[in-house]
């Protein structure tokens, strides 16, 4: 390329996020790109009309119509079901995304859960809010002599497993294609069988997978039952997953020893829930995905891509390409 082409910023992110921050942190990464985020729609449609390259969590028919020269399309979201994607495909424009982010926030937010249950940090909270001075045991066991099964080995869980491993437990992994192997001890599909053997194991399950057919429901009271009743579960993936009634008879019924959960159903979680005053259960308003590093995340993949495009001149075969 001859030039470097502008870069247009879109206004605003996903529930309302400023996208200020995002434009500083490509200026930052590609100073002799021209960053452009303008102040309303009309604004950025002018500003599209020339622009190879867009960068936001979403386009609409009438930007995208405007867009002559776009090639690009940088979403900074992971999920790329709401862009209208065969048009893009039709009109030859390469989609990329934002998978990996949320790798290492989640994944320290995983941690933090997990070592939590491990030293019954919960029950020492309770006892400081009594200003209660008496020791507790009841540790099942260390981090390093546990089993810790990791349903979903995307980007996220390995992020999870990467951290985890420092710790020495058995890992087990559990993904739709065991075939291509991963990064943990064992790696598993989602056979019935193969999935309650792997359940039978767990001291600790960790959902880090997406919503599917296949996930939805996963977790219920079949799964429960084959838990040992000192296992925990932490759920960062969707609360679909998990079959909230089973779940919440599985802890009053002590059939497992707790559960962290990021995510629920229903979402919100309703104020009068059952769940919500068990002081077994650890519960966080989907809120793990957050990171003050996401943007500058986002503007890596941004950069290594048109870094990329420079050396080839083809918007083929880019980090994250989705389409």
């Amino acid at each position: 390329m001859t030039e470097s082409p502008d870069i247009v910023v879109l206004r605003r992110a996903a529930h309302g996020m400023s996208t200020t921050m995002l434009a500083e942190a490509i200026r930052e990464r590609l100073p002799d790109y021209e960053v452009v985020r303008p102040g309303t729609p009309a604004g950025e449609r002018e500003a599209a009309a020339e622009a190879p390259v867009i960068v936001g969590h979403g386009i609409d028919e009438e930007l995208l119509e405007a867009a002559e020269e776009l090639e690009l399309f940088a979403c900074f979201s992971a999920g790329v079901g709401h862009l209208p994607q065969e048009e893009l495909a039709a009109r030859g424009v390469a989609v990329t995304n934002a998978s990996g982010v949320h790798g290492p926030n989640i994944a320290e937010q995983v941690i933090g859960n997990v070592l939590a249950f491990v030293r019954n940090l919960h029950v020492g909270w309770e006892r400081q809010r009594n200003h209660e001075w008496r020791h507790y045991q009841g540790f099942p066991r260390e981090l390093g002599d546990s089993t810790v099964t990791v349903v979903g080995l995307g980007p996220i869980g390995q992020a999870i497993v990467e951290r985890l491993d420092a710790f020495g437990p058995h890992l087990i992994g559990v993904r739709y294609t065991p075939g291509k192997g991963g990064p943990t001890d064992e790696v598993l599909g989602f056979d019935g069988a193969e999935f309650h053997d792997a359940l039978a194991r767990t001291d600790y399950l960790v959902l880090a997978c997406p919503l599917t057919e296949t996930t939805r429901g996963l977790v219920g009271r079949a799964e429960f039952e084959t838990l040992p009743p000192h296992a925990v579960l932490v759920n960062v993936g969707r609360g679909p997953i998990v079959d909230t009634e089973a779940l919440t008879d599985a802890i009053k019924d002590n059939a497992i020893r707790g559960a962290a959960l990021d995510v629920t159903d229903p979402e919100p979680l309703p104020s009068d829930h059952d769940l919500w005053r068990m002081g077994n259960v650890h519960i966080t308003p989907h809120n793990s995905g957050y990171t003050p590093q996401y943007y500058p995340r986002v503007a890596d993949i941004l950069a290594r891509n048109l870094g990329r495009v420079e050396e080839t001149g083809s918007y083929d075969d880019l980090e994250n390409q989705v389409v």
